[in-house]
């Protein structure tokens, strides 16, 4: 298993997409942040954080595709396979280097926005809040990841790259916003239940705690059906 985690981990590190989506990511978190510190009233760089998580995400669903759509592209999964027939061997060493990889990716994006938010606002001469920052922070980290691991799912279910990018980021940036001013069902939605992981509102229904069991349920859904259809399906 060792031997496929590392050899996950240089593959992922040889792909220049994936480098410029980790990067890519971190630079988002810079730009977004500091635009809104600089824009906003708001004192506290954790929530300056949370506000650009909308768009931050796109780079870890990207990074979860892009573990499993890569290898659907030519001949890549015959080859992998060949390598490595166990295909639940193969499968839990990709889902372990991507969880290395998001989770340090999450960690540095989340780092650079408050790092970036504290020095704006300190530019702006304005004081920051920082006694109650740690828990959203880590739950800010804990949903990107979450959220990749839905993207990684889906491109494993479809075998593809593109056609899971455009349903989750169709998800997360148009459908989701668009039906959370429509109805109430809308917090059921995986990006929605998620959020409450670090912007914890009670509803009716849900609490950060029930959240995240919804958006557990929706990758336990996806992940169950891909699995089943990676196992019993030719590359």
């Amino acid at each position: 298993m060792i031997n496929i985690i590392t050899a996950e981990l240089i593959k992922l590190r040889s792909l220049p997409v994936v480098l410029a989506t980790i990067g890519g990511t971190v630079a988002a978190a810079v730009a977004l942040t500091a635009a809104v510190a600089a824009s906003e009233t708001t004192t506290s760089p954790a929530q300056v954080v949370i506000r650009s998580i909308t768009f931050v995400q796109v780079g870890l669903i990207l990074l979860g595709a892009l573990v499993i759509g890569t290898d659907y592209t030519g001949s890549n999964m015959r080859t992998a396979l060949t390598a490595t027939p166990n295909r639940g061997t193969f499968l839990a060493g990709k889902c372990v280097a991507y969880l290395l990889a998001a989770v340090t990716t999450s960690a540095a994006t989340v780092v650079a926005g408050l790092l970036t938010a504290t020095l704006t606002l300190a530019v702006r001469d304005r004081p920051t809040e920082t006694g109650a920052d740690a828990w959203p922070m880590i739950g800010v980290g804990v949903y990107l990841v979450l959220i990749g691991i839905l993207g990684l799912a889906l491109a494993l279910l479809l075998r593809s790259l593109v056609p899971p990018l455009v349903a989750m980021l169709s998800l997360v940036l148009i459908v989701s916003p668009l039906l959370s001013t429509l109805t109430s069902y809308a917090q059921y939605l995986p990006d929605q239940a998620g959020s409450l992981l670090y912007h914890p509102q009670t509803t009716a229904e849900l609490t950060s705690g029930t959240g995240v069991l919804v958006l557990l349920t929706w990758i336990a859904a996806i992940g169950t059906g891909a699995v089943m259809e990676f196992r019993n399906r030719d590359a």
